[in-house]
């Protein structure tokens, strides 16, 4: 089974800069303990994950740990050695659109985003820029472990196969899960809202027609935190990359500072500002203003689904229905149900619901429905939801007949290891891989093949 510490990018950067500059200071260079191809595998690369694993609480051996973090780490390397052998790509699109997503994430973590930039005395400029280059390599390295195990499925009788086999004492327990589903209502924005929007833009526009730097502008005025800080500028893109509308704004626009008309997307209102194409790439400058909802609007929707609420209650309506005739969430074609992110399940346990979630339906019995509570959809429009207990599962012992898509889970994530498991046993007898001697009396989980020195 492929052991898996789980460490976010951010945090193993972060933890390799202050080793780092720790060695530094106490006058030691930094050790390449593996190389992998042209791909070192770094002493404090070890050290960082080695610190947050202990910090996440990880017992054991600690050389024994640092080698199971070394053997993971030439993994990764070795799939990005493939990668490259393979043409694989990671656009900058889906570096930024990631790096935002985990950004976004751990200022949540933290609270602000002026507390994270205080605790580890950086700007979120750069955090980027130091983030950016091991992001790409690790979505690369996701990308080339994916094509090793796409064709990898698992029968009903496997599935049946793998549970049979697993020891009475190995069988997992099942803690308590949820299925809960939710209606959700975003208002409907005003058109007084949505004129004083549009109207701002002109007035930024003029301004700058006038001579005022669009760039200055940008950070004083726009509401797309990943760009304001830059200016607005949001580097090299293609088209199928952005909203319809954003981009054929962006690409109508021939010469260097040539400034569109005001445009509208799902996200508000724009205005543009070109700063170069190469090919079939171009690069703006935007400004987003954020049409704002008014309460009137915010009461309006809470009261609508009240009412929603009201008809489930009475039993003339089944939750189902009303979910995907009155929902706004992209959900609502599963009758409303909320999915894993990871699995795509609709059983959930504690731990994997959002808190604010878990308080409401905690108090709840199944088969009830809240009434309609705050909530924040994925881009950060205000809005209001209802939620339904449908199930609540009592702690058990995984069986075939109620927990039979996780078990399907657990044998496919075993058959994929098992062919990875080949695949490296295979791929590092033909790869230039040379280990240093930190690491030579390890207890590996592969067949590894390593260069001589």
């Amino acid at each position: 089974m492929i052991k898996r510490i789980i460490i976010p990018v951010l945090l193993i950067v972060l933890m390799s800069s202050v080793i780092q500059v720790k060695a530094q200071n106490e006058k030691v260079v930094d050790e390449i303990v593996a190389l992998v191809g042209s791909h070192p595998v770094y002493w404090s690369d070890v050290e960082a994950q080695f610190a947050q694993a202990k910090a996440q609480g990880m017992t054991g051996d600690p050389y024994s740990l640092r080698c199971e973090i070394f053997e993971n780490l030439i993994f990764q390397k070795l799939l990005v050695y493939q990668a490259e052998i393979d043409s694989l790509v990671v656009g900058d699109d889906q570096v930024n659109s990631e790096l935002d997503r985990r950004l976004r994430y751990y200022i949540q973590q933290f609270g602000s985003q002026q507390k994270l930039e205080e605790f580890y005395d950086k700007s979120l400029d750069e955090f980027k820029n130091e983030l950016r280059e091991p992001l790409r390599l690790e979505l690369l390295s996701q990308q080339a472990q994916g094509k090793i195990t796409e064709n990898v499925k698992m029968t009903p009788n496997e599935t049946k196969e793998y549970f049979n086999n697993l020891k009475p004492d190995s069988v997992p327990v099942i803690p308590i899960e949820y299925e809960i589903g939710q209606i959700v209502k975003n208002p409907v924005v005003g058109p007084a809202q949505l004129k004083e929007a549009r109207e701002k833009l002109l007035t930024l526009r003029a301004r700058v027609q006038k001579g005022e730097k669009f760039s200055t502008l940008a950070v004083l005025y726009s509401e797309d935190p990943g760009s304001a800080a830059k200016g607005g500028e949001l580097g090299l893109f293609s088209r199928g990359s952005m909203a319809p509308e954003f981009e054929s704004a962006a690409f109508n626009l021939k010469n260097k500072n040539d400034i569109s008309e005001v445009i509208k997307t799902k996200f508000g209102y724009h205005l543009l500002q070109l700063i170069e194409r190469k090919g079939d790439f171009v690069n703006v400058r935007h400004i987003l203003i954020i049409p704002k909802v008014s309460p009137d609007d915010l009461v309006a929707a809470a009261s609508k689904l009240d009412s929603i609420a009201d008809k489930v209650r009475v039993d003339s309506l089944t939750f189902e229905k009303a979910a995907v005739m009155y929902s706004d969430d992209p959900g609502k074609v599963n009758g409303g149900l909320i999915q894993s992110q990871s699995s795509g399940d609709t059983r959930l346990a504690a731990d994997e619901l959002d808190p604010k979630v878990f308080f409401i339906i905690d108090k709840m019995k199944p088969g009830e429905i809240s009434g309609s509570v705050p909530y924040t959809t994925d881009d950060g429009t205000q809005a209001y939801r209802v939620l339904y207990l449908k199930l609540r599962t009592e702690p058990h012992k995984a069986n075939m007949k109620d927990d039979y898509n996780k078990i399907q889970d657990w044998a496919l994530e075993n058959k994929k290891e098992k062919v990875i498991s080949k695949w490296i046993e295979s791929k590092s007898k033909t790869a230039y891989i040379r280990m240093g001697d930190r690491f030579k009396t390890c207890d590996y989980k592969y067949n590894w093949t390593f260069t001589e020195n």
